[in-house]
């Protein structure tokens, strides 16, 4: 299963950008999405930003993405 990952893109430099997920920082291509602007959020996968998506759409998306890891955690807390 693949898994693209809503990032905010704080920092472009032609082809490239660096993207923070919760302070997390990650430089990733942007050659695929040569129109993105610093500030919107990006979905990343594989070290290449694939599509956009607004502020709303990814918060919900990272919410629901902690809610599955918090879920799996808790399954596997086995004290």
């Amino acid at each position: 299963m693949c898994l693209a990952v809503p990032m905010r893109l704080i920092k472009r430099d032609g082809d490239a950008g660096i993207l923070d997920l919760d302070g997390v920082q990650r430089e990733v291509s942007l050659a695929l999405l040569p129109d993105a602007q610093v500030g919107e959020y990006l979905l990343v996968h594989a070290g290449y930003a694939i599509g956009t998506l607004d502020e709303e759409e990814a918060k919900i998306t990272l919410q629901l993405l902690k809610e599955v890891a918090d879920h799996s955690e808790a399954r596997h807390d086995f004290s």
